[in-house]
């Protein structure tokens, strides 16, 4: 809900604040008058706790904020513009003085407040639409005959905000701790942010040809199928998912042999659905920046490359993460080395007084790597990709 500096037609009185200067957005008519719905209106009211009082300009002159902050910082949880609409509420203002208190305080800069702002509104608005979709188009079925959805939207509404409220606040708690964790768990200052992490990408190979052959429902199907099943492959065996794109999922996790666990399950899992597409996954291991949730730098960019080129229903890896199975003893350096380590097998056998052939001891090796043919990749050179395949029974 951004504001505009530039009238206070209520009758207050100008701000005894710092003193406000206008940017070049406030001078563009981007307003977005806010609904006189009265059904809207009594749902924002449920939600939000409070009835509209406050014009921009009032909500900031109260939390006693400049109004280029108060701006700032709407545009960046999201809002549209509202010029001088009496559309804010006391949540409003609240939030205005918690923000603007932690930078006074000192526990965070303005470009770090605008920031929070910035990653909050962006993860919560997805959320709030896919909640709306799904609650109000699938949980809306009029209970009696004539009874329109709108009528069953506010009672629906009013019942499942306390309890959403709670659970959100309890995963957000959960994955706090779990962030905060990694972070205290760094190696230096330097690897809170620049962290060396096995980032993946997994693909649905022929996706744009899909689309033009499925109804838009089936659509929808095959792509929540698709990412419920990598979110929940990703969850269990230790990775993060860091984002989806509809036919491909990013997901990282802190050592290689977690990754390529993920990227393999997830080939599998695929394969045995007779509805889903073929798929691809690339890996690379190395530096990676992240900020607001996501990752960056010549790791990801290398990990989507190898993506574009693995084979279907393959899993292509870097030289980076090859070298990082080997020295954690997932996967044999050379073929000499496996054959070393199928000898030793075969004597253990021996020494246990069983045949070679009777319940052999199982691989010392989870994965096995084949070296491909070098090949220029745009943008970072000449790469040689490694196709990842398991070795044994997969991990419990």
């Amino acid at each position: 809900m951004t504001v505009d500096d530039t009238n206070a037609d209520d009758g207050a009185e100008p701000s005894s604040g710092p003193s406000v200067h206008s940017t070049p957005h406030h001078e563009v008519d981007h307003t977005a008058e806010p609904t006189d719905d009265p059904l809207a209106i009594r749902l924002e009211s449920l939600i939000l706790g409070a009835d509209r009082r406050y014009t921009p300009f009032q909500a900031a002159r109260t939390a006693g904020v400049s109004m280029d902050l108060a701006s700032r910082f709407w545009r960046a949880m999201g809002f549209a513009d509202i010029g001088q609409a009496k559309a804010l509420t006391e949540a409003d203002v609240l939030a205005l003085r918690r923000l603007a208190g932690l930078v006074e305080a000192g526990l965070l800069s303005e470009p770090m407040a605008i920031q929070v702002a910035r990653s909050t509104g962006q993860t919560t608005a997805r959320l709030a639409e896919w909640q709306i979709d799904s609650f109000l188009e699938g949980l809306t079925e009029p209970p009696e005959p004539g009874m329109t959805r709108t009528e069953v939207t506010y009672p629906l509404v009013e019942l499942l905000l306390p309890e959403l409220q709670e659970f959100l606040v309890y995963v957000w708690r959960r994955q706090l701790a779990a962030a905060t964790g990694r972070v205290v768990q760094a190696a230096d200052d330097d690897e809170m942010v620049d962290r060396r992490l096995a980032v993946g990408f997994a693909d649905l190979v022929g996706f744009t040809r899909l689309t033009r052959r499925l109804e838009e429902e089936e659509l929808g199907e095959l792509v929540e199928a698709f990412e419920t099943t990598s979110a929940d492959l990703v969850a269990a065996h230790g990775g993060r998912l860091i984002k989806t794109l509809g036919d491909e999922v990013l997901f990282a996790a802190d050592d290689a042999g977690t990754a390529g666990e993920i990227a393999l399950r997830l080939v599998e899992a695929m394969s045995q659905d007779t509805t889903m597409p073929a798929l691809r996954v690339g890996i690379a291991f190395g530096t990676v920046t992240t900020r607001m949730g996501d990752v960056f730098g010549t790791t990801v960019n290398l990990a989507s490359r190898l993506t574009s080129i693995a084979p279907k229903d393959a899993v292509l890896v870097d030289g980076a993460f090859a070298a990082e199975l080997i020295r954690h003893g997932d996967a044999p350096a050379s073929e000499a080395e496996e054959t070393a380590a199928a000898a030793e097998r075969a004597r253990l056998a021996e020494k246990e007084g069983r045949s070679p052939g009777e319940e052999p001891s199982p691989t010392p090796y989870r994965f096995g790597l084949q070296p491909m043919w070098q090949r220029p990749v745009r943008g970072l050179g000449v790469v040689e990709p490694w196709l990842l395949a398991r070795r044994g029974k997969p991990s419990s």
